[in-house]
């Protein structure tokens, strides 16, 4: 069994202190990183070694919503979270946008459609190319939406968002460094080593300044958006996390379990 130490994490000036068992998947996974003046909560993950799952309704057909709810519906399965974070967009009814894969059945296809004409401005999800980030039994990976179509990996969990952060090495051609659009952002990038790092700012950032922090701070060549604004949220116990939508709850939630 492994042994309790006491960790000490300092986020908005208060100091938090956590008993946690040593060592876990996420506790030695989440940090704090700091990238050009932009601080982030970045949380990293083998996806050989640790359980990368997608989750949306309960047994009931409820959309879970939040983190505790879920965290609860997985402990009646014996199983615990140790981590979650917003998992792609979602209508008013917590229905996601697009694709959405559980438990290897297609739950939502694909969403090859252009934003409606004349809607201005155009919602992230449309801002193409937007992409898809899934987890297979060989690993995990993030792809353009054309390109997932294209190959279709034998996904087990996937989920759909946009726009792409980074595509093979390049930042999205639409985003614009110095943008005045700043808020709450959350993506998820996967690196050479197969390693996926999920990162959720601790403040308003644009586009430009998140995608690079992907690219080259952590050296993802591919990158997806999650979500921004009042739309994102991290779970992340030893770091004093469990957030809650001002949207009522999230739709798709990517979680770390430990079965």
């Amino acid at each position: 069994m492994a042994g309790l130490t006491t960790t000490i994490q300092r986020f908005g000036g208060v100091l938090l202190f956590a008993l946690v068992c040593s060592p876990t998947q996420a506790a030695a996974n989440c940090r704090a990183v700091d990238f050009e003046g932009n601080g982030y909560a970045v949380c990293s993950f083998d996806p050989a070694q640790t359980s990368l799952e997608l989750h949306w309704r309960n047994g009931e057909g409820v959309p879970h919503r939040t983190f505790s709810a879920l965290s609860d519906a997985l402990a009646e399965e014996g199983a615990q979270l140790t981590f979650a974070i917003n998992g792609g967009m979602f209508q008013t009814d917590f229905t996601p946008v697009g694709l959405h894969i559980e438990g290897g059945v297609e739950l939502r296809p694909l969403n090859r459609y252009d934003a409606p004409s004349g809607m201005r401005p155009v919602p992230n999800f449309y801002k193409k190319p937007n992409g898809v980030f899934y987890v297979t039994p060989d690993g995990a990976g993030v792809l353009r939406s054309e390109d997932f179509r294209d190959r279709s990996p034998d996904a087990i969990f996937a989920t759909q968002s946009g726009p792409m952060l980074v595509i093979d090495g390049d930042l999205h051609p639409a985003l614009i460094e110095g943008s005045s659009d700043r808020t709450w952002r959350t993506g998820v990038g996967l690196s050479s080593d197969g390693q996926v790092h999920f990162a959720i700012s601790q403040r308003h950032v644009n586009f430009h300044d998140f995608a690079r922090l992907f690219r080259d701070e952590l050296s993802c060549d591919n990158a997806l958006f999650l979500d921004g604004g009042r739309g994102t949220g991290l779970f992340a116990p030893e770091l004093g996390r469990n957030d809650f939508s001002w949207h009522g709850g999230f739709g798709p939630i990517i979680g770390a379990v430990e079965r």
